[in-house]
């Protein structure tokens, strides 16, 4: 059987099983040529006319079909923005849209390249790197509760060679950044509502749930954000966040808040705006809009 015809057959087999994508694929084509040629140690541009043997991968199709684990936790990598990632089940599977936002170094919604960067709610690391690529003149901190998640992401930043351009903290949220100012703050937090948590597909249960519950609207780490980020960025300063599909939660909690949306899943606001609202008495908060 040549690697051709091997992809071929696991797509049909994971789309008989009737999986659940969203952990760096979104199809079962692509989950297939990812488990196949990863699992082989192929790079993905390999020849597809070369021989490949079944046994070789079929211990690690056999876990995705009957386990429902993600592919990139049995590979222990995941891609995004073209740069490969060493992961396991201490941190959620990298797959922010914040990643293609930083490779177009946030144009047009900075006005001027950022001289400090805070990443908060780091997980492995992924956004800092890329924020320190996008920007290789910025000094840059990645933030998180979770010292396994840092111990992932202390791998990445040395695998990458930015031990001396990324800094590691282990913080909950702002609690250990006191007196520290940003440029930018980029965040990818927790936003899942308890009732989405319930139902969550098989595939969502092997992440860590630090990393995804976020309350009974999704909004709870959100509204600590939107609270404490202004203390800590300097008057241009700009907060971008992930949401996910939480966009109208986020603009009926905060009506007063001129958002900037460059992606339905990820909001930018400034300083001087949340500053703004957050001195605005409640009732006037939420009567605009």
């Amino acid at each position: 059987m040549n690697l051709g015809a091997l992809i071929r057959q696991t797509e049909r087999r994971l789309r008989a099983a009737r999986l659940h994508y969203g952990h760096g694929t979104d199809n079962p084509r692509d989950e297939a040529a990812f488990l196949v040629l990863r699992g082989l140690g192929l790079p993905f541009d390999a020849d597809l006319g070369r021989a490949a043997d079944p046994a070789k991968v079929e211990a690690l199709v056999e876990a995705r079909i009957k386990k429902r684990i993600p592919a990139a936790y049995l590979l222990h990598e995941a891609w995004l923005a073209g740069l490969r990632f060493r992961i396991d089940r201490r941190v959620i599977v990298p797959r922010s849209h914040i990643a293609q936002l930083l490779a177009e170094r946030l144009h047009p919604w900075l006005r001027r390249s950022p001289h400090r960067i805070l990443d908060l709610c780091t997980g492995s690391g992924c956004l800092a790197i890329l924020a320190a690529r996008a920007f290789p003149r910025a000094e840059v901190h990645a933030s998180d509760l979770s010292a396994a998640a840092l111990a992932v992401a202390r791998r990445n930043v040395n695998e990458y060679g930015m031990r001396k351009r990324i800094r590691l903290i282990r913080s909950d949220l702002f609690a250990a950044l006191r007196g520290m100012r940003y440029d930018l703050i980029v965040s990818n937090p927790p936003y899942v509502a308890s009732s989405e948590m319930r139902r969550l597909p098989a595939e969502y249960r092997y992440e860590p749930g630090l990393a995804l519950a976020a309350g009974k609207d999704g909004l709870e780490v959100v509204r600590r954000l939107l609270a404490d980020a202004p203390a800590h960025l300097f008057p241009s300063g700009r907060l971008v966040c992930e949401v996910g599909g939480g966009r109208k939660n986020v603009e009926r909690a905060f009506p007063a808040m001129p958002f900037l949306w460059p992606k339905d899943e990820v909001f930018i606001a400034g300083r001087a705006s949340m500053a703004a609202v957050s001195r605005m008495p409640s009732r006037r908060r939420s009567a605009r809009g």
